[in-house]
């Protein structure tokens, strides 16, 4: 790695030198979503300067957390994936990502979501992914231009970028959706303000809203 060592034998330390630097938490986070070609990368993290992402991707690869796939059947480029040595970080990813949103209750001035930043939050908010074995939905979420899926079956929750066939719920919303993951702003009221739309059984967002869940921090205060 490029940044300077802490000079401790400390699991914390050799963290920090791996992952600490500017951007690699989101392009793992990019990552974690599913494997992405360099252009995907690009995409996705509006803003990186293009040799900044060649670094840290080199950097992960060195410390076998990332690896590059050759292409297959028709495709024509090299994907970047997590290792099985990356895959480790989902825990950590996922605790920073909870904490962080604790935090979030509106967009700052130029902030942007991004098709990995929502599917990671869904993901974020379904936790465990333990739900009833009868339930059997699947939702199709839309946060602007962005389209995440999660899918309730088997006692399981699975959430995934990208539209999906036949969902029986899609939901339309603006930031007002962190709202509905916080438990603060209930689902009929998201409904009835116009602060969510929905086409599907509005039971059924009733149970997405009631099982993605991730609550603002403590002393984090209100929208004025």
């Amino acid at each position: 790695m490029t940044n300077q060592h802490y000079g401790q034998f400390c699991g914390l330390a050799r963290a920090a030198e791996i992952v600490g630097q500017r951007w690699t938490l989101l392009v793992l986070r990019d990552l974690s979503v599913g494997p992405r070609r360099y252009s995907e990368l690009v995409a996705g993290l509006p803003g990186i300067p293009t040799g900044t992402l060649a670094s840290r991707l080199k950097e992960l690869e060195d410390e076998g957390i990332v690896e590059r796939l050759a292409p297959r059947g028709g495709e024509r480029s090299i994907v970047y994936a997590l290792t099985p040595r990356g895959e480790e970080l989902r825990p950590a990813l996922d605790a920073l990502s909870r904490w962080g949103a604790g935090g979030m209750r509106a967009p700052r001035e130029g902030e942007i979501v991004t098709t990995a930043s929502i599917t990671a939050a869904l993901q974020v908010a379904a936790g465990g992914g333990v739900v009833p074995e009868e339930w059997n939905t699947t939702y199709e979420v839309h946060v602007g231009d962005v389209v995440a899926h999660v899918i309730m079956r088997d006692a399981a929750i699975a959430v995934g970028s990208g539209p999906i066939e036949n969902p029986a719920v899609v939901i339309t919303a603006g930031p007002q959706i962190r709202g509905v993951l916080a438990g603060e702003l209930d689902a009929q009221t998201a409904i009835a303000t116009g602060a969510v739309q929905l086409k599907g059984d509005p039971a059924l967002f009733q149970r997405f809203a009631d099982t993605l869940r991730v609550p603002f921090s403590v002393n984090v205060p209100p929208i004025v």
